[in-house]
């Protein structure tokens, strides 16, 4: 007979992890008598990271018995109590293969509804003293599950636990957790996961997502277009843009065409002549001629060395070793103009560059589509590419132009595109944009994250909104807490003397050390903002594009990353990397 063994509550506390403090509600501990269960919660219980934990979906974790005697066996551990697991309900029966998302089930005066597995999060580890348990319970198919409260009431350990309802397509928590995590997953599961109405949103939106590559397969940002590595272009043209922006225009030392690039990739240049090591910066494609060559233009920043080298030092005929374009800030539908949506290309200074490549492939393929070009500059001065984006919106047949000046300077004459003002909801709205575009933006991270609220404020989808940051990408620290970001830095003690490891993002060259565990932990020395969440390389979340260099997993990951692309939770470097980081 299923039953409830052990009700375990805590509420969440601070607790020192590696020198970090975490705030977390994984410590969990069997109470005596009835608690409340509550849509939210159990009375007296509560989770530190609302953003992977709890919620209406996951208000209640079980776990079985049975998994406790496994893992005993398993880990050689006869110390593992109820609870220690991190769950609410520890269970006799119900195992992960037989219980099926959708189920619900009676215990005492509640029901509840399977909603997904267990989140595999590096804190059950932490728990446990075993950083490899997330990929353990994945691997072993036993992850536990979670449960949304149907109605609330009453529960002690001792509770009966009666189903009384079976999920649509009698699929499984192993099942579902199998076909998220691991390889070889099929489209028909996929399509069958997507279909099942109990099963949380997170997870309906990650097989979605599985789903539409499966079936509509595209080029990933860390699969480039071309060649592997570096390879050395050569400058064959230099053009002044506006005060601030260069234009540098590079082909192949032989004059063979280089592969075409998807509009509104970019490339990674390596500069020997801007500092000692060679720095490494990621540059917009503003456009890629016909003839197979390519141009990048770069803003001149005030204490940037590599935009000043660039700016005044580089000359015709130099050469730059430089990656191949890469990137998924692309137009949708470019191949064929297949998607018929009205295009927002917004942009605030040399954020043009990317949505000025869409914009070239707009016009070259003479698109019917509905084109709306948005620039923000201080100045007319300061403005790039304002002709060459008149030109081009000029011959489609639907192109519409607002250039927005946000300084004090006389607005340029005779000059209908030009308002005084910014882009903000309150001009946005008064254009009479079509809610059914998919709008394209690119700029500082303030701009593009205000541009954002007010496009969707004023009824454009969010999900049809794609967005461009060349700067480091915000750190996921799941719990982390009390801790001050500062710049990228090198390690403190003695240099590594193994491989050189090149943080592009961050413009950060260190030497590796066996002293760390992988790479993720070097960015962390380093305070590169990083991205994680299980630390065990299942869940993928730190999976980073290898512009250069070769890298090994150990362990291995369950499910191997995309090609192209690391696990730094496992990752050490094989030789000299560089990492879009």
């Amino acid at each position: 007979m299923d039953r409830l063994l052990s009700l375990n509550v805590g509420m969440p506390q601070d607790v020192d992890w590696q020198g970090r403090t975490i705030h977390t509600g994984i410590i969990k501990n069997p109470v005596d008598g009835a608690r409340m269960v509550r849509r939210l919660n159990i009375d007296g219980d509560g989770q530190g990271d609302l953003g992977g934990h709890g919620g209406e979906m996951r208000a209640v974790l079980v776990y079985q018995r049975e998994s406790y005697d496994f893992w005993r066996r398993h880990l050689g551990r006869d110390d593992l109590e109820y609870g220690q697991f991190g769950e609410n309900f520890t269970v006799a029966g119900l195992p992960d293969d037989e219980v099926h998302i959708g189920d619900r089930y009676r215990m005492g005066g509640a029901e509840f509804e399977v909603t997904q597995p267990r989140v595999t999060c590096f804190r059950v580890g932490m728990r446990l003293r075993e950083p490899q348990m997330p990929a353990l319970l994945v691997a072993h198919h036993r992850p536990g599950f979670y449960l949304r409260v149907i109605s609330e009431g009453p529960v002690r350990a001792g509770d009966e636990i009666v189903r009384t309802r079976v999920g649509r397509h009698r699929m499984s928590v192993a099942a579902i957790d199998a076909l998220l995590y691991l390889p070889g997953r099929e489209t028909a599961a996929l399509r069958t996961a997507v279909d099942i109405p109990a099963l949380s949103p997170g997870w309906q939106g990650s097989f979605r997502d599985l789903l539409a590559a499966a079936e509509h397969p595209v080029t990933t940002v860390a699969e480039p277009t071309g060649w592997a590595g570096f390879r050395p272009l050569r400058v064959t043209g230099i053009a002044a843009e506006s005060a601030t922006i260069v234009s540098v225009h590079l082909a192949a030392p032989d004059a063979s065409p280089l592969p075409r690039p998807r509009p509104g990739q970019y490339l990674t240049l390596r500069v020997p002549g801007a500092a000692d090591p060679a720095p490494v910066r990621n540059y917009s494609l503003s456009a890629a001629p016909p003839d197979g060559t390519y141009r990048i233009s770069v803003k001149r920043e005030p204490h940037g060395a590599v935009s000043t080298y660039l700016h005044s030092g580089l000359r015709v005929g130099d050469e730059v070793a430089v990656a191949a374009p890469r990137g998924d800030f692309v137009l949708r539908g470019d191949d064929a103009g297949t998607d018929p949506a009205p295009v927002l290309l917004i942009s605030a200074g040399v954020g043009a560059t990317p949505v000025l490549a869409m914009l070239h492939a707009l016009a070259a393929e003479r698109s019917p589509r509905d084109v709306w070009w948005l620039h923000s500059a201080r100045s007319a001065a300061e403005q790039a590419f304002a002709g060459e984006a008149h030109t081009l919106l000029a011959g489609l047949e639907h192109g519409h132009e607002h250039v927005f000046y946000t300084g004090s300077e006389p607005l340029p004459h005779r000059d209908p595109a030009a308002i005084r003002g910014r882009i903000d909801r309150a001009s946005l709205a008064g254009l009479g944009l079509p809610e059914s575009a998919t709008a394209y933006v690119c700029g500082p991270a303030a701009f593009m994250d205000a541009v954002r609220a007010a496009l969707v404020d004023i009824g454009l989808d969010a999900n049809r909104i794609h967005m461009e940051l060349f700067g480091a990408l915000a750190a996921i620290n799941p719990g982390i807490t009390g801790e001050t970001r500062t710049a990228p830095h090198p390690p403190a003690g003695p240099a590594g003397t193994g491989p050189q490891v090149t943080f592009a993002r961050s413009g950060l060259t260190v030497g590796w050390s066996d002293t760390y565990p992988a790479v993720l932990e070097l960015a962390e020395a380093c305070d590169v903002p990083t991205r994680w969440s299980c630390r065990t390389g299942v869940c993928h979340t730190c999976q980073t594009a290898v512009l250069a260099g070769a890298v090994e997993h150990r362990p291995e990951p369950l499910e191997p990353p995309d090609p192209g692309t690391a696990l730094l939770c496992c990752a050490q470097p094989g030789s000299d990397l560089v990492l879009d980081l």
